[in-house]
């Protein structure tokens, strides 16, 4: 019984409906609507009815009711999702008024993905009608949708304007960072819009970074700065540290500046220049403190690394390029004495005299000649010095600097009391020592220029001092003086009671066996006959092992904190040692001998400290043990390891042998390397300076081996300079050629001291990436695009060369050979794909993992 009203009213509309039709058919147009319309009012879903009475209304000339049945049907279509339909009704609204601003944008919302000009044309007209009405935020909604569809300028500047009316900072600015990022890319003046978008969101990473180069490229560097400072404690972008700490540099402000580009250093080490440059602009500003403490602070984390010698070689560099700083070369001066470089300690020396004579500190003057003439006293140009310090500093001073210049003194110098103490027992006890230690290495000529200067500078110490006494007897002289009057030592207690000194040397506790000593001349010129570093080791361990009878010699090359590089073992009997074992053996000694020094063992089953090892020992026969490191002034280069079946003392003749044998070893290693080295430059353009392709395998080969052992980044850099022929046939051949040798000098010349760079082709530079992964490499092209374009004069070759890079894929279960040969490959191919993509680009390919597997 509910349902029949609701049946009832259905029949009523039916007939209604029905009713109107045969009024149409009758020409009653008018009656036919009213019956439509009295049927919208009890049936307000029905749309047939609805297009039906619309019709009516346009064709009776009835608009307001027409708009407002066809603006009622629209919004019905599009709330149904009939698209079709929806478009059909409002094209028919549209022709007979204008729709309001919500109807245009839900028709402009369904043109987007079919007709996106005519959306953009809706749009823009729902837009004037919005900012008509001042509804900015419908208004910024519709640019929104417009930007999406047409991210033009003239949008783009309307939605920044408006989105910062409305209040919305953060889209204004990104509004105009899009507009800056545009005009960069057509390569026009982007300050504009970075400058609108700081104003907006002055706290946005990148706006901040784009608004400060643009100040910079336009001198403002007090601007730049001023934007960059807020944001610099809360930023760890590699990008944004670069750019402040150049802007503080530009202003001179280096000690801001200073912690930044220390940062950079540490997170990016290829940065290093960063950092020499900045020890050189302390040097310029006379912040002489400043520079030597950021020296200080490279050299220990360089020291670190095993690159101690370059960075003394980039600090003198660094000092000749730079104003004069006493407090640097006496910084240098240390390093140069402690790395026992005697020529480059003695060179600094002299710069320090000439500093301080130029500054009027004469007795600081003094004092550098005087440790120069230690070191050389042949140094030309030293009595010139001591003129220019005669009558300048006090007279027993100035003699005892001359008497290093000459023989024994015709008369004994007058020392003042304040140069008595300065000449006092330490400095007697450290030419003693100094005397000793060179008497007991067989160093009797220069044992006896330190007794001569002790002669000098303490006459008649000897009849005081038993020490010295029997030091003299050692080294077989005998103490003269004025007068012809030879200094005669007496007993220091009655004859009865203690032997004379000469009986004392003659008998001492150890018996000296000459023969062993002898041994070392003739293992040293078998060294140096060896023109590798594995060729020396192995030499080293068969002769030792071989001449002293040994159960096993070990001789390894290992750089602190890494793993072993190479290693040589001499077995007597029994079966060779594993790798890993030797490894094993060789890290955990090698790392006790650099803390402790030399060890030296006569039974190791006992050594608490060496537990680790006694399972090894024990697989290999292993009683006694001697370690002797293996050093380079103080960079540690390995370890030579002496074992024995049975339980040995390691007499003190043998230890202070085997230390001999152990500084030839390393000096025939550096020896290795420079041959090494000549070998590399026997095949270097003359030209250029760079290598030649000859030798492209061979080194790549060695880096990708070097790799593997050290777990180690090793890529490959190839630059492609343009078309060869082309440039040719436009400048001529000379001049091509010309330009490809100034590439090459300035690429060589800005490549890291393991790096190699290579003449790859005529048109071509390849270089060798050491201990570099592929993004620093991408960091490389981008330092090579702003050298080559600051360097030569062709600046577009800078913007337009092509690059391709690989990383080796460095795996051990990979075979070496295999791993360069898919690197090559893969380099080249990368280097085609950005000659394919248009000038300017670099290209870097992922491994194929396959490809270097061992088949």
């Amino acid at each position: 019984m509910a349902e029949t009203p609701k049946r009832a009213d259905r029949q009523e509309i039916a007939r209604r409906v029905e009713r109107g039709e045969k009024l149409l058919q009758k020409g009653k147009a008018a009656e036919a609507l009213e019956e439509f319309l009295e049927t919208l009012s009890l049936d307000p879903t029905n749309d047939t009815v609805r297009q039906m009475a619309a019709d009516l209304c346009l064709s009776l000339q009835r608009l307001p009711e027409a708009v407002r049945l066809l603006g009622e049907l629209f919004d019905r279509q599009m709330a149904a999702g009939d698209a079709m339909r929806a478009s059909l009704t409002y094209k028919k609204l549209a022709r007979f008024a204008n729709p309001s601003c919500d109807q245009k944008i839900r028709f402009a919302e369904l043109l987007e993905n079919s007709n996106r000009k005519l959306a953009l044309e809706t749009y823009e007209n729902a837009l004037e009608d919005l900012s008509k009405q001042d509804r900015k935020s419908d208004a910024l909604a519709v640019l929104t949708r417009m930007v999406k569809l047409d991210p033009s300028e003239r949008n783009m500047v309307r939605m920044g304007g408006l989105s910062s009316e409305c209040g919305d900072g953060k889209q204004a600015a990104a509004a105009f960072l899009k507009l800056a990022q545009q005009a960069e890319a057509a390569g026009g003046n982007a300050s504009q819009w970075y400058e609108r978008a700081y104003s907006e969101d002055a706290t946005d990473e990148t706006i901040a970074i784009g608004y400060a180069k643009c100040l910079m490229q336009q001198q403002q560097i007090g601007a730049a700065i001023f934007v960059l400072d807020p944001l610099g404690a809360e930023t760890n972008s590699l990008e944004f540290r670069e750019l402040h700490a150049r802007a503080l540099l530009s202003a001179n402000r280096l000690t801001e500046a200073a912690p930044l580009v220390w940062q950079i250093f540490e997170q990016n080490p290829s940065k290093i220049e960063q950092v020499r440059d900045l020890i050189g602009g302390f040097l310029d500003s006379q912040l002489d403190r400043e520079a030597v403490m950021l020296a200080e602070k490279l050299e220990h984390f360089q020291r670190r690394k095993g690159e101690r010698r370059a960075f003394l070689a980039m600090m003198q560099d660094v000092v000749a390029g730079h104003k004069p700083s006493v407090e640097m070369l006496e910084f240098l001066a240390d390093q140069f004495n402690t790395a026992n470089r005697e020529a480059d300690y003695c060179g600094t020396l002299l710069k320090l005299f000439d500093l301080y004579c130029q500054k009027g500190n004469f007795p600081k003057a003094g004092d550098a000649l005087d440790r120069a003439a230690e070191i050389d006293p042949y140094e030309s140009g030293h009595q010139k010095r001591l003129e220019m310090l005669k009558g300048k500093i006090e007279p027993g001073r100035y003699e005892v600097i001359a008497s290093r210049f000459s023989g024994t003194s015709a008369t004994e110098p007058a020392r003042s009391a304040s140069e008595e103490k300065m000449l006092g027992s330490s400095t007697l006890q450290d030419l003693m020592l100094q005397a000793e230690i060179l008497v007991q290495y067989g160093m009797r000529n220069k044992a006896l220029e330190r007794l001569q200067r002790i002669q000098q500078l303490f006459p008649h110490e000897e009849d005081r001092n038993a020490d010295l006494q029997q030091l003299y007897l050692s080294a077989g002289m005998t103490p003269q003086y004025a007068g012809g009057v030879v200094a005669v030592a007496p007993p220091v207690a009655p004859a009865a009671a203690t032997p004379a000194p000469a009986q004392a040397y003659a008998a001492p506790a150890e018996s000296l066996d000459m023969s062993v000593f002898a041994r070392v001349p003739d293992i040293t010129r078998k060294l140096n006959r060896q023109n590798t570093a594995d060729a020396v080791l192995n030499t080293a361990a068969h002769e030792i092992g071989t001449q002293w009878k040994l159960g096993r010699c070990i001789a390894a090359l290992r750089k602190p904190g890494l793993v072993t590089s190479s290693i040589k073992e001499f077995v007597s009997e029994g079966k060779p040692a594993s790798t890993d074992a030797m490894k094993q053996m060789v890290t955990e000694l090698h790392e006790l001998v650099i803390a402790r020094g030399a060890l030296s063992y006569s039974d190791v089953s006992n050594v608490a400290e060496l537990q680790n090892l006694s399972s090894h020992f024990s697989g290999l026969g292993v009683r006694s043990l001697l370690a002797l490191p293996l050093t380079d002034g103080n960079d540690q280069l390995g370890v030579l390891l002496l074992t024995d079946v049975s339980a040995r003392a390691w007499n003190q003749n043998d230890v202070l042998v085997f230390k001999m044998i152990s500084e030839q070893v390393a000096i025939s290693l550096n020896n290795a390397g420079l041959r090494r080295l000549v070998n590399n430059l026997s095949v270097t353009d003359e030209n250029s300076g760079l290598l030649k392709r000859a030798s492209y395998l061979d080194l790549l080969m060695g880096e990708v081996r070097r790799a593997l052992q050290q777990s180690t980044p090793v890529s490959v850099l190839i630059m492609n300079f343009g078309d060869r022929a082309a440039l040719a046939k436009e400048q001529g051949e000379a001049a091509a050629e010309s330009t490809m040798q100034r590439i090459g000098q300035v690429v060589g010349a800005n490549v890291r001291q393991n790096d190699l760079a290579f003449r790859y082709a005529s048109n071509a530079v390849a270089i060798i990436l050491g201990e570099t992964a592929e993004p620093e490499a991408q960091l490389v092209v981008e330092k090579m695009r702003r050298l080559i374009g600051t360097a030569i004069d062709e600046k577009e070759i800078a913007a337009s060369f092509n690059a391709g890079i690989a990383e080796a894929v460095t795996r051990q279960q990979f075979d070496p050979v295999d791993i360069v040969t898919e690197l090559i490959n893969r380099a080249e191919r990368a280097l085609e794909k950005a000659t394919g993509e248009g000038h300017g680009k670099a290209v870097s390919l992922a491994p194929a993992m396959s490809a270097a597997a061992v088949a």
